[in-house]
């Protein structure tokens, strides 16, 4: 299974970014993978190889490349304890600094340059997303409703656009929530708002996760989260797009 680092030409720079895609010449469908705020590391290069394993390209980008390249922000291998505290420390005025209207630049990027891949067959994509990356991932997804046919987002703040944000979507939707994130009162709250905005939509609480928990590297990491994760995107990918 092939990866490949790539540079993505942005209104505002070059971002770079990588792809994993079977390595049988054939064209598969494309999946934009939107990391967590920590960045392109070790443990997206695994995520992004086993969902190309299912017959997918998937390309990952470094969304913080205005700040540099990966790693924008030092990682240390294991990011635990205090560890993780001072990297978050550190990427909170990148998140900060990134605004809606950075998003929707770079998602215009990113779908251009991925249905541009030789690798990638043509018809609509899909965006899955972690952390702050889910919320790009939705973003993305509402500002393309003729080329996104399906979004996942994963301990993700999707919520903080609001009501707006959803009334925009036409892509088929699956929200895995930390069980920290969100109370059960605020997910009956927002799967209505969903509703009301007609999204095709499953939206629910992973028992006993906290934030982070499909990241393998971090002290969040809930190995039956990440499971539950495959076993909700791996379907959601199948029943909207066509992989070889």
């Amino acid at each position: 299974m092939p990866i490949k680092t790539l540079q993505i030409p942005t209104p505002d720079g070059l971002a770079d970014a990588f792809a994993a895609f079977p390595d049988d010449g054939e064209r598969h469908p494309g999946v934009l993978m939107y990391p967590d705020a920590l960045g392109i590391r070790p443990v997206l290069h695994e995520m992004a190889q086993e969902l190309a394993d299912h017959g997918y390209y998937v390309l990952v980008p470094n969304f913080f490349y205005r700040h540099g390249p990966t790693p924008v922000v030092e990682l240390p291998a294991y990011i635990g304890g205090e560890a993780r505290d001072a990297v978050v420390a550190r990427l909170m005025p990148l998140v900060e600094a990134h605004t809606t209207e950075h998003t929707l630049r770079d998602a215009d990027a990113c779908l251009a340059f991925l249905t541009a891949q030789p690798e990638v067959a043509a018809g609509p994509v899909a965006v899955t997303g972690y952390c702050f990356g889910g919320l790009l991932a939705a973003r993305t997804a509402a500002a393309h409703p003729d080329r996104v046919a399906a979004v996942a987002a994963f301990h993700a703040p999707v919520h903080v656009d609001g009501p707006g944000l959803f009334a925009q979507l036409t892509a088929r939707v699956h929200f895995g929530h930390a069980a920290t994130d969100l109370t059960s009162e605020a997910l009956a709250a927002l799967n209505q708002v969903l509703d009301a905005a007609g999204v095709d939509h499953t939206s629910e609480i992973y028992p006993g996760t906290v934030h982070g928990f499909t990241m393998s590297d971090t002290d969040a990491y809930d190995p039956a989260g990440l499971q539950r994760h495959w076993d909700r995107l791996l379907p959601l990918l199948a029943h909207t797009l066509t992989a070889g």
